[in-house]
């Protein structure tokens, strides 16, 4: 490192800093906002509130790293430009892509880092800070003296599982109690004709035995062709080893793809292959985005660069601006990809690039005409 680079980096970082810093106090005022009166109705207090808000918030930190590198690095770069310090180096005979090699070097470290956190830190935080707020949750309602049944209840529970050629539905499941209450599971025969259903009172995953257990229930059976009910035995309870479906992936269907972490996304991909779902689409579209934005420190980069030295020397706050609109540009690609994914226009690995794609190719048009 010469010493142009040790200035260049200190100009950046400095800034890159400060934009990191302002940004999460930001991203901390949305966490208080959406969540502060809901936590404070649990009975969060203290060292579990703020508990709460140090786990939450990594979970945005692969979102603000690309909008902090473009707002410094056009803050920066363009600050340089107006002082000619670039015009200087230029007529000394350094290079162009040389003196931009710190700042290259920098942003591999940061796909490093968005790896790190897309594929880490930020399922972690999801799941965790997901998991804490149902805690307090159900210890509120516990101590509500509601029913258990009702405590951490998620109603309307409806799954399909064509592999096995069973569906599921729950009139509720107590996530506090690990129990489904209202429980019917019906199997179907190839055509998708229901030929037995177990209906109880409660339905739970026993572990410890490989299967569903059923509490107070009736076994019914169908011929197929008819559809007409040949049997019906009640039981106090039944053991179904060979049903296997896990409960946790039961509770995803119909969750919102931003409110899942990879790996939950990951799982509810292969489960809605399966099924052939029409929500597929959506979800594919989320996971792939997520890994398509490892590279979106690179491309940030490439885009920030001629943007702040080929402009105008004023303000370098005028760099900041352009950020806005860039950013907007990116979401209305990101919108129209989504669209396109979810009709059926384009494969989702696809769509989920299409952004980047876009706005790698605004990047190779600038550095064009930099040359």
């Amino acid at each position: 490192m010469n010493t142009f680079d040790r200035h260049l980096l200190r100009e950046w970082l400095q800034i890159l800093g400060l934009v990191l810093a302002a940004t999460c106090g930001l991203l901390l005022v949305q966490v208080l906002y959406d969540d502060f009166r809901q936590l404070s109705e649990y009975g969060a207090r203290g060292v579990v509130l703020a508990r709460y808000i140090a786990i939450r918030m990594p979970s945005f930190l692969a979102v603000v790293l690309p909008l902090s590198l473009l707002v410094s690095l056009l803050y920066a770069l363009g600050k340089l430009h107006r002082a000619n310090e670039f015009t200087a180096m230029r007529a000394a005979g350094v290079g162009f892509g040389r003196l931009m090699a710190p700042i290259w070097i920098v942003g591999l470290a940061c796909c490093g880092l968005a790896w790190w956190l897309n594929t880490s830190v930020v399922p972690w935080s999801v799941e965790e800070s997901r998991a804490m707020k149902e805690e307090l949750e159900f210890g509120s309602q516990s101590a509500r003296a509601l029913p258990a049944d009702r405590v951490g209840a998620v109603f309307s529970v409806a799954f399909d599982n064509p592999d096995a050629r069973r569906v599921w539905f729950f009139n509720r499941y107590s996530k506090s109690a690990g129990r489904g209450y209202g429980a019917s599971v019906s199997e179907l025969d190839a055509l998708r004709r229901e030929r037995r259903r177990l209906i109880a009172a409660e339905a739970w995953l026993d572990a410890a035995r490989g299967g569903w257990m059923f509490k107070d229930g009736r076994e019914l059976t169908f011929a197929p062709e008819s559809g007409e009910m040949i049997g019906s035995v009640p039981f106090v309870e039944k053991f179904a080893p060979h049903y296997r479906e896990d409960p946790e992936l039961m509770l995803l269907i119909d969750r919102r793809a931003t409110r899942l972490s990879l790996w939950e996304l990951r799982a509810l991909i292969a489960h809605l292959e399966v099924e052939r779902s029409p929500k597929l689409a959506g979800y594919a579209v989320h996971y792939h985005g997520r890994i398509a934005d490892i590279l979106g420190p690179l491309i940030v980069i490439a885009i920030a660069i001629p943007f702040a030295v080929t402009g105008v020397r004023v303000n370098p706050a005028v760099g900041v601006s352009k950020s806005i609109g860039l950013f907007f540009l990116y979401y209305v690609f990101t919108t129209v990809a989504n669209a396109l994914a979810t009709r059926g226009g384009v494969d989702p690995l696809l769509a989920a690039w299409l952004p980047n794609a876009g706005m790698a190719l605004i990047a190779g048009v600038l550095f064009l005409r930099l040359r």
